[in-house]
């Protein structure tokens, strides 16, 4: 398919942060050409929306960090994976290799899966740890590293020209000067009051150029109130159950 074809937009099932649940673990979903393409990760009430908009889990994952609100759909994910006819070890999970084995720790590492045995919890899905870049469906996307809590604990991702997302990150000018440098839409964590792990607006105002944050769709926010209060600030604030038009991609396709 010629990339002139092609059609990008990202569904938001989730945009709270931890505490906020009545707005959705943050979680998303690329879709090309109006269909699931690649979800970002995989948390507990962002998998309830996911698979009430699809009516079927998803076909690809990446994921960003280790932090449950962000992956502790993974129980009933593997359940729908194992059980699900022709879904066992199909679903691809694009894991950045450092993740591997904290994923492993906080998801796969249970001593019986299934309580009747038999049955290894990574052989459900498709596991494909990945570097600074792979290729998923015939396009190339890439992956950065942002400041959350420790280094190499968590990553964004770039689908070149179209999207960066953040993932939960303090301020990071200096990547987004190489990552987000096509026109991409940059959905980034960003809270009404930043903290050690999150960024707060005070935060992008201070790092970020206003071309840039005029780019930017906010979510991993406290509350309803602190979403208001973001956009009448003059922000882009995300929304659960919003489909969002992205911009042409840039990526590298690969060589039918």
């Amino acid at each position: 398919m010629d990339r002139n074809d092609d059609r990008w937009r990202l569904r938001l099932h989730g945009v709270g942060n931890a505490s906020a649940v009545e707005l959705g673990s943050a979680m998303a979903t690329i879709e090309r050409d109006g269909r699931p393409w690649l979800t970002i990760d995989c948390g507990g009430e962002g998998l309830t929306a996911c698979l009430a908009q699809y009516g079927a889990p998803p076909v690809a994952l990446f994921i960003t960090h280790t932090h449950l609100d962000h992956v502790a759909g993974f129980e009933r994910l593997f359940v729908k994976a194992w059980f699900g006819e022709g879904l066992r070890g199909k679903i691809r999970l694009y894991v950045p290799a450092r993740l591997v084995p904290l994923l492993h720790q906080r998801v796969g590492d249970y001593p019986n899966v299934l309580a009747e045995g038999g049955a290894n919890f990574w052989e459900a899905f498709h596991l494909v740890p990945v570097g600074s870049a792979f290729w998923h469906d015939g396009v190339r996307l890439e992956v950065f590293p942002t400041r959350h809590h420790w280094p190499d604990t968590s990553f964004g991702l770039r689908l070149p020209g179209s999207l960066v997302w953040t993932g939960d990150t303090r301020p990071i000018p200096e990547v987004l000067a190489a990552m987000a440098g096509q026109g991409e839409l940059v959905a980034h964590d960003c809270g009404l009051h930043g903290n050690p792990s999150h960024s707060g607006i005070d935060d992008l105002e201070r790092e970020y150029p206003a071309e840039l944050l005029r780019r930017c769709l906010l979510y991993h926010y406290a509350s309803a109130a602190d979403g208001q209060a973001l956009a009448a600030r003059g922000y882009r604030v995300a929304h659960a159950g919003e489909l969002v038009d992205l911009p042409p991609d840039r990526a590298e396709r690969a060589q039918d």
